[in-house]
């Protein structure tokens, strides 16, 4: 599945967002290994704490149904400009994709990243 495809993926899950308080809507799609995509969409909630992000959404999503190896995350938003995950989605999608690429896309514009270049100094098993 190439980027734009992906993309796509994204902006058509970003419209389940539920985001009754912030109106901030994020759409993510992730890609395995073996060439199959899940979506996810943020999900607020009145305390916010217990709110997720739609690039965990998709990659919990994804685990839950038994895979673990990613190649690429696409992210997009309701905003006007790219969107980049925040800190705790960049932990978690370091856990399960160190290696991959993390796609961003807004205002007709994509950027590419490494997880590491979003992430250089993740935190890890080596105490």
């Amino acid at each position: 599945m190439d980027n734009k495809q992906l993309i796509k993926l994204a902006l058509k899950a970003m419209e389940n967002a539920y985001v009754p308080y912030s109106g901030f809507k994020v759409g993510a799609a992730l890609l395995t290994s073996e060439g199959k995509a899940y979506t996810g969409c943020n999900i607020e909630n009145i305390s916010f704490g217990a709110t997720i992000c739609a690039e965990r959404t998709a990659m919990f999503k994804a685990i839950s149904e038994g895979e673990t190896s990613f190649v690429k995350l696409a992210v997009v938003s309701s905003a006007d400009k790219i969107t980049f995950p925040c800190g705790i989605c960049r932990q978690v999608i370091n856990e399960f994709m160190p290696n991959g690429e993390i796609i961003l896309y807004g205002n007709g514009k994509t950027e590419i990243y490494s997880v590491s270049e979003l992430l250089p100094h993740s935190f890890d098993n080596e105490f």
